[in-house]
């Protein structure tokens, strides 16, 4: 792995990608976007029912490392962009629970990457912003598509045309994050929930996600069809066949069923 981004085990089925240039603000140079990718489809080979990502420092991620770029030609930064992309979107399109730790500021790319993602739980006292515009770009790895979908259009138009950041308590007022955690506290937090998580049948919080997903980008009648579609495999599946049995025996469940 990277010396500049880790990948832990945290328990069962729960796994942990470090970014680690405290440095740099976890900044997203080549080497360590090549790396991230390389980190999210291990977590999958490895079955990862919840992925959390955080930072190193004071930041979780300031985004793409801009003074790596100031040196590339146009088609070094547009591989650069690509390869922040296709990170974003192989943590968007994992299967299993992602939950981006947000520890410190997450600017730019960073707060793309935590977008990508399922869940947000940031330290209070911290800041988040799309600031691209700071620097004559906007956001290009999903941020004018996924922010405008979290906290409506208007809300998102102003915090990235001015490139202004908002505080972690705002965020949390406008959904653009799940929770607030005391800075020491964040990580036993994200991981008590991660835990619970875990805990989970892995198969139907899976389709839970992937309904939701592609549901909410169709009319209502037509996300119904496909939540019905969805529901055979789930109740005649062993976990579902646990869990009921469980629930009769009034103990834990223990599923056992994984996501290919």
């Amino acid at each position: 792995m990277n010396q500049d981004l880790f990948l832990d085990e945290l328990g069962h089925g729960v796994f942990q990608i470090r970014l680690e240039r405290p440095e740099r603000m976890n900044a997203l140079g080549v080497a360590t976007v090549a790396a991230l990718s390389q980190a999210i489809s291990d977590a999958a080979a490895k079955q990862a029912r919840v992925l959390l990502i955080r930072g190193s420092g004071r930041a979780f991620c300031a985004g793409a490392d801009l003074k790596e770029r100031k040196s590339m030609d146009l088609a070094a930064r547009m591989a650069h962009n690509a390869g922040i992309n296709a990170a974003v979107h192989a943590l968007a399109a994992s299967r299993c629970v992602t939950i981006a730790v947000l520890n410190g500021l997450a600017l730019g790319g960073g707060l793309e990457l935590a977008l990508a993602c399922d869940l947000r739980i940031a330290a209070a006292g911290i800041t988040l912003g799309l600031t691209e515009s700071r620097v004559g770009a906007f956001p290009g790895a999903g941020g004018t598509q996924r922010l405008p979908r979290l906290i409506g259009v208007s809300r998102a138009l102003q915090m990235m045309l001015s490139g202004d950041p908002v505080t972690s308590e705002y965020a949390l007022g406008i959904g653009l994050v799940n929770e607030l955690a005391a800075p020491d506290a964040l990580d036993a937090r994200a991981l008590a929930f991660a835990n619970l998580l875990a805990g989970r049948s892995a198969p139907a919080l899976a389709a839970l996600k992937q309904l939701v997903y592609q549901g909410i980008e169709l009319p209502l009648a037509d996300g119904l069809r496909l939540e019905r579609a969805a529901l055979p495999d789930i109740l005649g599946s062993a976990d579902y066949a646990e869990g009921l049995a469980a629930f009769a025996e009034r103990r834990p469940p223990r599923f056992t069923g994984v996501v290919a």
